[in-house]
């Protein structure tokens, strides 16, 4: 295997964004904890001229290529020269356009990009985050009706970037801080057609998480933030949180232990469970 300090050269070539090689490189390389990529990435390969610098890149550093080309010609020439210079190349979408052609019994279009057309989904997306980035940390409560999903939960509990991530797939998400002392707006608590999700931590996480951001902001001991780190407090924060979410129904989400892609699944899934069993309007 031609590695050198546990490094390995990852050639991705794509004749769009490369947002689909990306994802499946990284999920792939993630099961190999002792040897990390180095990422060589190559949107919109759409021409001969652009493929030829990128071979002479991956001959002057060998290693694994993948690809994503609809251009015969182009595959044709990256697996020759892949092939020449002794270096394992794959087309990650080939198999699985051969496999729904079989089924469908019909070529594909070979339009590059084809999923980022100007849709109707795509215009939905960006919706859902002009609205998710306006009702952000308890902002506009008023509007908290229209939301798809309301997150609440105490300080750090990845409300805000699971939103976010909620929103690039097209649903609406507001989210509100959960603060011991702090009255819970009005709004949140008759909601009916949003589905709100209580996330939450163990204290010892969250302190980890509350240190590590204090830190980051320069913040020292004493000046405020005792409480904010502090065992007890905290411990008192997640039981409020519990309490008021048991009272209100709101299904709990532990994301002690989960990535934000892995706490947006959940959620996710939570969503489209109501939708199906939600009476029709």
């Amino acid at each position: 295997m031609p590695t050198s300090n546990n490094y390995f050269h990852l050639h991705l070539v794509s004749d769009s964004t490369g947002e689909t090689l990306i994802t499946v490189a990284r999920a792939v390389a993630a099961q190999y904890a002792n040897v990390t990529p180095v990422e060589h990435v190559y949107p919109l390969v759409r021409s001969q001229k652009q493929l030829d610098r990128v071979l002479d890149e991956i001959e002057e550093a060998p290693g694994i290529v993948l690809f994503t080309l609809l251009e015969k010609d182009l595959v044709a020439r990256l697996e020759d020269k892949c092939k020449q210079i002794n270096v394992p190349s794959l087309s990650i979408i080939g198999p699985v356009m051969q496999l729904f052609e079989a089924y469908l019994g019909a070529a594909t279009t070979g339009r590059v990009g084809a999923q980022h057309v100007l849709n109707a989904e795509y215009f939905k997306r960006i919706d859902a985050l002009n609205y998710t980035m306006i009702h952000d940390d308890g902002q506009h409560v008023e509007g908290l009706d229209e939301a798809d999903v309301v997150l609440v939960g105490v300080s750090r509990t990845s409300k805000t970037p699971t939103s976010i991530y909620l929103a690039n797939r097209g649903i609406r998400t507001a989210n509100v801080p959960l603060v011991p002392g702090i009255p819970v707006p009005s709004q949140l608590e008759t909601l009916t057609r949003p589905l709100v999700v209580s996330l939450h931590a163990t204290p010892e996480r969250l302190i980890q998480i509350r240190q590590n951001r204090l830190l980051s902001m320069g913040a020292e001991s004493g000046s405020g933030s005792d409480t904010y780190t502090d065992k007890q407090s905290v411990t008192e924060e997640v039981a409020f949180a519990r309490k008021l979410s048991a009272k209100h129904d709101w299904p709990l989400l532990d994301v002690t232990r989960r990535s934000i892609e892995e706490t947006a699944a959940a959620i996710m899934k939570l969503y489209s469970d109501r939708q199906r069993n939600r009476p029709s309007e």
